[in-house]
């Protein structure tokens, strides 16, 4: 008999590109703009590319004090912040509930890179004795997840997950397990990244993974699109509350959507490239269904992994059609990177969010600057234009370097 509990999204928190909250990150997507411009935070002349989607108008002491703001990089401050508002939307009232019961999984695919680079210069400049004391717990991954639950005293599980662009999918997907089993009420989870410091540029462009297309940033992310050329960096921090649904139900929490599924595997076959046949993110999604229950021909839309990049995208495209058959058509899929730019290891959250507000809304965001059709690209990918259409199921892939992949599915939440 599956006595494994039903989980529930009551809270969802962001910090994007293309909003400093989940409310305004979700109007701007549907809405198509684009969060890539040029780069503001260093010299970037002798760069083959010189822009990113940057958080604009971020500022950390508009969230956290300034001693506290001081000692995060700002990829934990991302994660701190995002966990912050999503705890305020689920309503949750966290002083009244056994700490034991409410944990945190978050990740980070690179940590404190940020950090890393500012205290190598001043080694360099000063010998050991200019290295900062708090150097290390600033670049730390899992110091997100950290901070997270001493600042709202959450004692429950608590664990960072690294898995490059999988990152927070997994985390989400752990924390998902974690209330399934009963080992938690509430789970606070997802991931956050800032990336873009002068060795994350230099070293993907060493690569040859992102866009040169410094002419037109907004215009270089366009996934399966004929002209890709390759991915764009972003960075911010998506948080997504987990619960019970019988706690939920307890204290009349609002209801996002129903979390239902989850699919982990693994390439084993290249530390970058994804198979040509797709057959990882394959029994990838095929797993998400089968710990669903789910029919493939149940699903209405995913929101792909799409980065942009000229095999990626061709792998995706060939999965989804090995996996879903003739019904690979008639869903709509978009890749919201072609918005946000690609988060690394906070992708599989806000990516997640824009899943479950699919969902909850019955409104599909687009894949903008689709113009050339790509004939190896032949899929339905809501190009350039928000849909309406009804979302009774939802489907979040995100695959990451090393061969991780990660499917999550949600479902349209109905009371019973």
């Amino acid at each position: 008999m599956n006595t494994k509990r039903r989980v529930v999204i009551t809270g969802v928190g962001a910090v994007t590109p293309l909003g400093l909250n989940a409310q305004d990150y979700w109007n701007n997507l549907i809405a198509g703009k684009s969060g890539a411009g040029p780069i503001t935070y260093f010299d970037t002349s002798a760069y083959d590319t010189r822009f990113a989607c940057e958080v604009k108008g971020f500022k950390a002491t508009d969230f956290l004090d300034r001693k506290s703001a001081q000692r995060m990089d700002p990829f934990a401050q991302f994660g701190v912040i995002s966990a912050d508002m999503a705890l305020r939307d689920s309503c949750l009232s966290v002083k009244d509930m056994d700490p034991d019961r409410i944990g945190v999984v978050y990740g980070s695919g690179i940590g404190g890179m940020i950090t890393y680079e500012a205290q190598f210069t001043n080694y360099m400049k000063g010998g050991p004795r200019r290295i900062s004391p708090f150097f290390i717990p600033m670049l730390i991954p899992d110091i997100a997840c950290g901070y997270i639950s001493m600042k709202h005293g959450l004692k429950g599980p608590n664990y960072a997950t690294v898995s490059a662009c999988a990152t927070a999918s997994h985390a989400i997907g752990d924390a998902y397990r974690i209330i399934q089993y009963g080992d938690a009420d509430v789970m606070v989870c997802g991931g956050s990244e800032a990336p873009i410091t002068p060795m994350g540029v230099g070293g993907f462009n060493a690569m040859r993974a992102m866009s040169t297309r410094n002419d037109a940033p907004e215009k270089a992310s366009r996934p399966f699109d004929a002209k890709r050329d390759g991915f764009v960096m972003g960075e911010g921090g998506g948080t997504i509350i987990l619960e019970g649904l019988d706690h939920a139900r307890k204290r009349g929490a609002n209801i996002y959507a129903e979390f239902v599924g989850i699919g982990f595997t693994a390439d084993a076959h290249h530390i970058t490239a994804p198979p040509k046949d797709g057959e990882g993110a394959i029994r990838s999604m095929k797993r998400a269904l089968n710990d669903a229950g789910v029919q493939a021909d149940e699903i209405d839309y995913i929101n792909v992994h799409g980065t942009s990049t000229p095999l990626g995208d061709i792998s995706e495209n060939l999965a989804i059609k090995r996996t879903f058959g003739d019904h690979a058509k008639k869903m709509n899929i978009s890749s919201t990177k072609s918005m946000t730019g690609h988060l690394l290891g906070a992708a599989g959250a806000v990516e997640l969010i824009a899943t479950i507000m699919a969902c909850k809304t019955d409104t599909i965001p687009p894949t903008i600057n689709y113009e050339f059709p790509d004939p190896a690209c032949d899929l339905n990918y809501t190009p350039n234009a928000t849909v309406k259409k009804t979302v009774r199921y939802a489907l979040s892939n995100t695959f990451g370097f090393g061969g991780h992949n990660a499917s999550l599915l949600v479902k349209k939440y109905i009371q019973d």
